[in-house]
C-alpha cells in the first residue's frame, strides 16, 4: 500500500473504533477502490467487523493525492459493500458529509451575525449621574483613563449625561435617561433574581431614572468577544458604586450592587466574572426542573436550556453555569446531535431547536 492508503485505513480504523461508532477496530480493513470528488482525493474501505462477518464499506477522503492528513470526511454507514456499488455508496456519504459542515457553517455563520450587545441598565433612585465622579471612579477601580491617554476621541454633551469614548479600541456608551426603564421590564425581570428576588423587586420598582451603559462595537479589530465583556462588567461595577445606584437590569434579571460588584473583582485576579455575565434561570414545573441561561447570545453562542430534569435545582444550575464558562473561555461552539459530560462515560445529549424559555434557537441539554 502507498503512505495515504496506509493513512486512509488507520483513520478509519481510528474512527470505527471510537465508542459512539463500531467502539472497536475492525476485525478486517482493506482498501477496495478510489476515486476523485470535488478536486479531493477518496478511498473507498471494505471492512469486517468480525473476521466471520461480512464485509461493510467505509470511505475516507484527503484534499489532494499526495497528502497524508485526512480531510475529515472518513465515515461509514455501516452499509453492506458490494463492488458494483461501493463507490456510488461512498459518493452518497461524501455528500451528506459536505452538507453536514455547510450546515454547520452556516448555524455558525447565523449565531455569530446575531450576537447581541453587551449592554444593560443601572438603576438610579434618582435622575442623576456625576460623569466626573465616574471618571475618577472609573480610574481608581480598573485604572482606564477617561479621556483615554491614547488620543482616541471621546463625546461628551454639554450637560454630561452621555459620554462616548474607546478603551483600547473598543467603544463604549454611557448615557443617562431620566425616566425608568420603559414598559417595566426591570421589575417584571427582577422576579427571576431567586437568589434576592425580595430585594431585586424592590429595587426596581424603586427606581426613578436609569443609566444606559453598552459596548458598541461587537466585532473590534483584535478584539474577543470575552474582552468586550470583560469591559461591559467593569464599567458596570463602577457605575454601581454611584450613591443612588440601585442595581443593574442586565441578561434578563436585576442584580443588586455589591453582588455584581463583588464578583467583578474576579477579573483582578484574572478569572472570568462569569455570574456578571450569564444569568441561569430556574423554575419548577410538574415533570422537573427547568434552566436556562441568558447571555451566552453577546459571545456568538447559543442559550442553554435543560428541560423536565429530574435533578436538584443547585446540580441543574452547576451544570449551566460550568458548561456557560467552559464555551466562552475555550470558545467552544456545541452542535446538535453531540454529548458533553464531566467524565468519560457521562454523555448528556445536545439538541438545537426553539428555545421554550429564551428567545431563538437554544441548545438543549439532556440531563
Amino acid at each position: 500500500m502507498t503512505n495515504q492508503q496506509q493513512a486512509a485505513v488507520a483513520a478509519m480504523t481510528e474512527w470505527l473504533a471510537h465508542p459512539q461508532e463500531l467502539g472497536k477496530a475492525p476485525a478486517k480493513i482493506e482498501i477496495a477502490g478510489e476515486f476523485d470528488l470535488h478536486d479531493c482525493h477518496y478511498y473507498i474501505l471494505k471492512y469486517k467487523k468480525s473476521l466471520l462477518g461480512k464485509w461493510l464499506v467505509g470511505v475516507c477522503g484527503f484534499e489532494d493525492a499526495e497528502t497524508l492528513e485526512p480531510c475529515g470526511h472518513t465515515f461509514s454507514q455501516m452499509e453492506p459493500y458490494d463492488p458494483a456499488d461501493a463507490q456510488e455508496k461512498c459518493q452518497a456519504m461524501v455528500e451528506m458529509i459536505r452538507q453536514y459542515w455547510m450546515d454547520r457553517a452556516k448555524e455558525e455563520t447565523e449565531r455569530q451575525s446575531s450576537a447581541g450587545p453587551f449592554a444593560g441598565f443601572v438603576l438610579l433612585s434618582t435622575p442623576e449621574w456625576d460623569l466626573d465622579a465616574f471618571k475618577a471612579q472609573l480610574k481608581a477601580d480598573w485604572d482606564i483613563d477617561y479621556p483615554p491617554t491614547d488620543g482616541e476621541q471621546v463625546e461628551e454633551n454639554d450637560d454630561k449625561t452621555t459620554a462616548v469614548f474607546d478603551v483600547d479600541s473598543m467603544t463604549v456608551a454611557v448615557s443617562l435617561m431620566e425616566a425608568p426603564v420603559p414598559d417595566g421590564e426591570a421589575e417584571y425581570w427582577a422576579n427571576s433574581n431567586f437568589m434576592e428576588k425580595d430585594a431585586a423587586v424592590s429595587a426596581a420598582k424603586a427606581h426613578q431614572a436609569h443609566v444606559m451603559v453598552a459596548i458598541l462595537n461587537q466585532m473590534s479589530e483584535g478584539r474577543t468577544r470575552r474582552q468586550l465583556g470583560e469591559l461591559y462588567v467593569k464599567l458596570v461595577s463602577t457605575l454601581l458604586k454611584a450613591p443612588n445606584a440601585l442595581g443593574v437590569y442586565t441578561n434578563g434579571t436585576v442584580w443588586l450592587p455589591d453582588y455584581f460588584i463583588q464578583v467583578s473583582e474576579d477579573l483582578k485576579e484574572g478569572s472570568l466574572p462569569l455570574m456578571d455575565l450569564v444569568f441561569v434561570g430556574l423554575v419548577r414545573y410538574e415533570k422537573g426542573i427547568c434552566g436556562w441561561t441568558n447571555g451566552l447570545r453577546a459571545f456568538g453562542k447559543d442559550e442553554l436550556e435543560i428541560r423536565d430534569s429530574q435533578q436538584s435545582p443547585q446540580d441543574v444550575h452547576e451544570l449551566l453555569l460550568n458548561v456557560s464558562g467552559y464555551l466562552i473561555e475555550e470558545d467552544v461552539t456545541l452542535q446538535d446531535g453531540e454529548t458533553l459530560g464531566y467524565t468519560a462515560e457521562q454523555k448528556l445529549h445536545i439538541t438545537r431547536s426553539e428555545g421554550i424559555n429564551v428567545e431563538g434557537m437554544s441548545l438543549k441539554i439532556g440531563f
